[in-house]
């Protein structure tokens, strides 16, 4: 199968790549290369003649359509989004060309594509967007496929704009969709703006790190490489027209997840003084920060046979093994704007 990744120099989108190679499929990996992409992501396969690169924008229609009509793929992934939740913050502007007018032109462009090819059976448009889109829980509960959309931050009103467009076509046009809302993602290759590698590689230079609020809410913690599985396991075997939820089985406060990550650098780089724990300063919590994010993972389960493959600590050890050992990948990204900070509203 050859599959068009959208964003497959990002986080997520690049472990895709790798994984769908490793599993025999073509892969044409669209990226615009942003400042959070890297395509030292996927060295690891650009070799292979199963990978080829368009650089390309997907808020420009015209690239798309000739992306289309060059390589013809099978199916779509798209995970090309902005991403960070306080950056949308800031600058919701980027957010909403993205996220949503971007969707918008891929969406038009595969169901042209769709429609002069004949309207395979077979062609799948995989949307992978996020369990912000569902708003935040209590202390109960956990989000389902038919739990109702209530986003608070710019970033998930426009990952859930994004969900109801992707929907819609399906209903009005008939293009074979897929849609998978997953939980916070961690693991190697994890651009670092985001909180776990602020954490390990703060740690690393002895400066504070950054724990909001009182460090009390919660998320549900995905292993990336345990996502990139359950996308292809979708993409493979999901029903057309439905959602999956996918969740790591993790739920952990943020500050014991920073506190799991001092004490694993504690054991694998100890500090000549103290602990890591002692470098953890709490920060003014951002607007309309969630207080926890769930994820009942029974439909992907059940239907699909998918679980994931490590706790969160078993991960986070992966994890932090991998900044030990891949110190040039990541210094070299942190001279990118805004990288390593931990951003909000800007007074």
């Amino acid at each position: 199968m050859k599959l068009l990744v959208t964003g497959g120099a990002g986080f997520i989108g690049s472990a895709v790549v790798r994984h769908a190679i490793a599993r025999g499929h073509a892969i044409v990996n669209l990226d615009a290369l942003t400042y959070a992409a890297c395509l030292d992501n996927v060295a690891s396969v650009d070799k292979s003649p199963l990978y080829a690169f368009e650089q390309a924008d997907i808020r420009d229609r015209a690239a798309l359509d000739r992306v289309f009509e060059k390589h013809a793929p099978d199916a779509v992934m798209h995970l090309a989004a902005e991403s960070h939740v306080d950056r949308s913050i800031d600058g919701p502007g980027d957010f909403v060309e993205t996220n949503i007018n971007g969707t918008y032109n891929m969406l038009e462009a595969a169901r042209a594509y769709w429609v002069n090819k004949g309207k395979p059976e077979t062609f799948r448009f995989h949307h992978i967007s996020t369990d912000e889109v569902f708003g935040s829980l209590g202390t109960e509960g956990q989000f389902t496929e038919d739990t109702p959309y209530d986003p608070r931050s710019p970033y998930s009103a426009s990952k859930a704009a994004s969900d109801h467009l992707v929907r819609a076509w399906h209903e009005t046009y008939g293009l074979p969709v897929l849609v998978t809302n997953c939980s916070n993602n961690y693991g190697p290759f994890h651009f670092p703006e985001k909180l776990i590698p602020v954490v390990i590689l703060n740690a690393l230079a002895g400066k504070s790190i950054p724990v909001y609020g009182k460090g009390e809410n919660i998320r549900d913690w995905l292993f990336v490489e345990d996502h990139a599985d359950a996308l292809l396991t979708v993409l493979e075997k999901g029903k057309v027209g439905r959602s999956y939820n996918i969740g790591g089985e993790n739920e952990r406060t943020n500050l014991d997840l920073v506190k799991t990550i001092c004490a694993i650098l504690d054991e694998k780089r100890p500090r000549a003084e103290g602990s890591y724990s002692d470098l953890i300063a709490f920060v003014t919590d951002r607007p309309g920060h969630d207080m926890r994010y769930a994820i009942d993972p029974t439909r992907i389960r059940t239907e699909l046979g998918w679980r994931p493959s490590v706790t969160v600590e078993q991960g986070l050890e992966q994890t932090v093994q991998w900044y030990l050992d891949n110190e040039a990948w990541w210094k070299a990204l942190q001279s990118r704007k805004g990288v390593g900070e931990r951003l909000g509203v800007k007074a």
